[in-house]
């Protein structure tokens, strides 16, 4: 089934040659999947990382006005402050790369893919924000209690 593995001699002799084994040069670089090109792996792991940074700036933004607020009683609401919208529009545009790009990696066309996760990513983060903001005004009105998560109810 296998082929016998070849010697340290016939391993010297082929590199000697500048051969590498029973490939030649252009079926041994054919081996190697590209990182970027098609399919675009490149646009997957660029989105991640846009969306993690992103993500990890906005979890800040909002741990640090949760502490203004609970030591100067700053307000929570608005949300939609630069600050604050700036990083959640990163994640948005993070996302939508990652998902478009994963995507593609499995056979969707480029306009399509991108279509798909932009429309995921923002019903995802409206949904998101929404809550985000009906949590903070309950924490700003003193009316926040425990969150329950085996009751989606209270959710919707």
């Amino acid at each position: 089934m296998f082929p016998d593995p070849i010697t340290l001699s016939d391993a010297a002799s082929d590199g000697a040659r500048g051969g590498f084994g029973d490939l030649d040069a252009q079926e041994f670089l054919l081996e190697y999947v590209p990182f970027t090109g098609e399919p675009p792996y490149a646009v997957a792991i660029l989105g991640l990382v846009i969306g993690m940074v992103c993500g990890l700036t906005f979890a800040k933004v909002i741990q640090n006005r949760l502490e203004g607020w609970k030591q100067d009683r700053l307000p929570l609401l608005p949300l939609a402050r630069l600050e604050t919208v700036a990083p959640a529009i990163g994640i948005v545009l993070g996302i939508t790369l990652f998902i478009g790009g994963s995507l593609q990696v499995f056979g969707f066309g480029g306009g399509t893919a991108l279509l798909v996760a932009l429309l995921l990513s923002l019903l995802t983060a409206g949904a998101l924000w929404v809550q985000l903001a009906r949590l903070m005004g309950q924490v700003d009105a003193g009316t926040f209690k425990a969150v329950d998560f085996d009751n989606f109810d209270q959710f919707f």
